[in-house]
C-alpha cells in the first residue's frame, strides 16, 4: 500500500471474515480490495484486541490523533537506521513487494492488481528479476533438450 492509503486506512474497512481490507480511495481514484496474508491478519487482529477499536483510523499517533506522514517517516527512518539499511526510503518497500512477488512467479498481472497500477507498464518500473530467479526461463531448454534426444 502506498503511504497515503496506510494513513488513511479505516478499521471498517478491514474484513477480518474475508480476510481482506479495502482502500477506498487510492491514488488512482480507484477502489481495491486486497487480500491479507497471514502476517499481516495477525498483526492487524491483535492490533484491535489491543485498542478495542472497530471505527476510525486503524494507525494513530500516540496522543490517538491521525497520525500523520511525518511521523510514520520518522518512525521508519529510525527503524531503518536500526537495522543498518541505508539509502531505503518507505516508497522503495513497493519495489521490493513487486520484485519478490515476481521472482517467485507471480505474474505481472496479480502484482499490478495488488500494487493498484492501472497499466503493466507501471508494474514492470517496480518488479525487478535477478540473474538467478530468470534461471527457470533458460532451464526449459535442457528440458526441451532431453525430451528431443530421448533421454526422460
Amino acid at each position: 500500500m502506498r503511504q497515503g492509503e496506510i494513513l488513511n486506512l479505516q478499521w471498517q474497512d478491514v474484513d477480518f471474515i474475508r480476510g481482506t481490507l479495502i482502500v477506498m480511495k487510492s491514488k488512482n481514484g480507484t477502489r481495491r480490495t486486497i487480500p491479507l496474508n497471514s502476517t499481516v491478519f495477525a498483526l492487524l487482529a491483535a492490533k484491535q484486541a489491543a485498542t478495542g477499536a472497530s471505527s476510525g483510523p486503524v494507525f494513530k499517533s500516540p496522543l490517538g490523533n491521525t497520525l500523520q506522514v511525518r511521523f510514520l517517516v520518522r518512525e521508519f527512518c529510525e527503524a531503518r537506521d536500526r537495522a543498518g539499511i541505508p539509502d531505503f526510503r518507505f516508497h522503495d518497500i513497493r519495489h521490493t513487494f513487486a520484485t519478490r512477488l515476481v521472482q517467485r512467479g507471480i505474474d505481472l498481472y496479480k502484482v499490478q492488481r495488488l500494487l493498484g497500477h492501472k497499466t503493466g507498464t507501471m508494474t514492470q518500473r517496480y518488479a525487478h528479476h535477478s540473474p538467478e530467479s530468470l534461471r527457470d526461463g533458460v532451464n526449459v531448454l535442457d528440458a526441451c533438450k532431453h525430451a528431443t534426444s530421448g533421454i526422460p
